[in-house]
């Protein structure tokens, strides 16, 4: 009986002992699997934030560069078309200037008349007038050469007074006006026999020969003490 009882409370005890160790190999292998699932989440976990965030900033480069790309189109295009814009104004304007630019008033298209306009007895004065009988606008700016014919049949050029030149520009039936200016001689001993005056208009080189005024003046000195203005327009 004795033996007996001795032998349960082995059993008893062995059974307990098997009974701890399998409970505490149950929470040992438990808590190492949390730990290594633990571990692994995290490290998936950091891994993948690691990953998106080198993802995030590519894309940010990317886009950046994408941006500069678009930007750099966007004032490369611009710029052209200003350039085709300006190359296109300067031809409109090229030809505009072309279509109505003014060429110079032929001999040929110029009625031509001298006359006494001396405003006093010691003033000697010549207007010139020009007309324009041509079909189309023309310029008259400048001086005129002149050349005065003596009745010993010798010619003799004109200086140019001190003026500037004033833009001519006539229009069909247009008049243009110069004028030849010297002193008048009174004591009738002038050496100065004029005949005829030889006008090549401003710009022009054939020349049309026009009679020396009987009411002016005889000039007072030499051929070289007349002198010529430049034209000007009537209105």
């Amino acid at each position: 009986m004795k033996h007996t009882r001795i032998t349960a409370l082995a059993t008893i005890s062995l059974a307990a002992t098997l009974s701890l160790t399998a409970c505490s190999g149950d929470g040992s292998g438990k808590d190492s699997s949390a730990a290594s699932s633990a571990d692994s989440s995290s490290s998936s976990s950091s891994s993948s934030s690691s990953s998106g965030g080198g993802s995030k900033s590519g894309g940010d480069a990317n886009s950046s560069n994408a941006n500069s790309g678009n930007a750099t189109a966007n004032n490369a295009k611009p710029d052209s078309a200003n350039q085709d814009t300006q190359a296109g104004t300067g031809s409109t304007n090229s030809a505009a200037k072309s279509s109505t630019k003014v060429t110079f008033c032929k001999t040929e298209d110029l009625a031509i008349d001298a006359t006494d306009a001396a405003p006093d007895q010691t003033s000697g004065r010549i207007n010139i007038t020009m007309i324009n009988r041509g079909s189309t606008t023309c310029s008259a700016t400048g001086f005129a050469g002149v050349d005065i014919k003596d009745a010993d049949h010798t010619s003799n050029p004109i200086e140019r007074g001190p003026a500037q030149p004033r833009i001519t520009i006539l229009k069909p039936g247009d008049a243009a006006i110069f004028d030849l200016a010297y002193t008048i001689d009174t004591t009738g001993n002038s050496l100065a026999s004029p005949t005829n005056i030889l006008v090549t208009p401003p710009n022009e080189t054939h020349t049309i020969s026009l009679k020396w005024p009987t009411a002016a003046g005889q000039i007072k000195g030499a051929y070289t003490d007349v002198q010529v203005y430049p034209t000007h327009t009537t209105k």
